[in-house]
């Protein structure tokens, strides 16, 4: 089980707010394949406080299917970030997220995500507001990085946030075992996240960080004691492990990687769930990045991708489903994707 405030979870595997990627089919598509929370990509709460034409782009209407749904924020002023949170209260989101871990960098030097790890009298006046500010039955939850870097001020920051956030009641927490200056390089420190799960004791603690495969997932609740953990980069273009961590997480063996068919239906689905929001011109351009990514697990990855990068409008786009996806050609079987650049093509796969 996993427990966030008062929404229960069969399952401690949840899908991450991934900007530019966790729009509502996306999340669709990984509920259907075994997540049972979702995050919609993060939102800055300027443009949805200013202006109401950009709240209804940015945050557009929820289905029935798409609950609990998590809405991630990110900012730098406390009482803007809590009139935020309220409209997506409005808006029918079930959690609030607030993102303390953002590392790029055009956000840090406007002094938003990760940059308020250095700042934890802001950090922690935000989180106060925002509680205030939505009703007492909605989560609040917070996502973290272990310190703006490796210094014994950034760890100390930390702790000081985290603390002050469990004392004001924050439903979890997601901690990601980088710094903001490793953005994403180097290996995630989960004993780290050990650590954090020791010093929260019964607070729900999410990990986040280096999870390509199932195996990551079991290693990482198994290592660190976290009670959930939050795949991010690991479930763009490969929904398939949610339902891979579901096997081995209940003790059976690793599936098969999904045929060449199984994505082809897949990929449809996400482009035809697309297509009903924007219509097929700019379901297309939206998911030609996805493409590119679920081509990794295609046998034929290179000539896959390839295809989709050259794309360029929705009848072109659906030839490649067309052409590489044919139900009616023998395909070897599907790769196993186990890393950011690393593909691997049966059997179990560990860190």
């Amino acid at each position: 089980m996993l427990q966030i405030g008062p929404l229960r979870f069969d399952f401690p595997v949840v899908q991450a707010a991934l900007a530019g990627y966790s729009h509502a089919p996306m999340r669709l598509i990984a509920r259907r394949l075994g997540a049972p929370y979702a995050l919609h990509q993060v939102v800055l709460d300027k443009s949805i406080v200013q202006s109401a034409k950009a709240r209804e782009k940015l945050l557009g209407t929820l289905s029935p299917e798409d609950h609990p749904v998590g809405g991630q924020l990110m900012g730098a002023e406390p009482l803007q970030f809590a009139q935020a949170a309220a409209i997506l209260v409005e808006h029918g989101y079930d959690v609030i997220d607030i993102n303390f871990g953002c590392p790029v960098k055009k956000v840090l030097g406007r002094c938003r995500g990760g940059f308020l790890l250095s700042q934890p009298e802001t950090a922690i006046e935000i989180v106060r507001t925002v509680r205030a500010a939505v009703p007492p039955h909605v989560p609040v939850t917070i996502k973290l990085r272990r310190g703006l870097d490796d210094s014994a001020e950034s760890e100390r920051s930390f702790f000081r946030i985290l603390e002050a956030a469990c004392e004001m009641g924050i439903a979890a927490v997601t901690v990601h075992g980088r710094t903001v200056r490793q953005r994403y390089t180097g290996r995630c420190d989960w004993d780290f996240l050990a650590r954090v799960k020791r010093h929260a004791g019964d607070q729900t603690v999410l990990g986040s960080g280096d999870l390509f495969a199932a195996h990551d997932i079991q290693q990482m609740l198994a290592q660190t004691g976290v009670d959930g953990v939050s795949v991010a980069r690991g479930c763009i273009g490969n929904p398939w492990i949610f339902r891979d961590a579901r096997a081995v997480l209940s003790g059976q063996p690793l599936p098969d990687p999904p045929t060449v068919v199984e994505q082809g239906r897949v990929i449809r689905e996400h482009f035809e769930l697309t297509a009903a929001i924007h219509g097929p011109r700019m379901a297309a351009k939206l998911l030609r990045k996805f493409g590119i990514k679920y081509a990794d697990l295609h046998p034929m990855a290179r000539q896959v991708r390839a295809a989709f990068i050259a794309a360029m409008n929705a009848e072109a786009w659906l030839g490649v489903l067309d052409t590489w996806y044919d139900p009616r050609r023998n395909w070897p079987p599907g790769v196993r994707k186990v890393g950011p650049g690393g593909r691997f093509a049966t059997g179990p796969v560990s860190r």
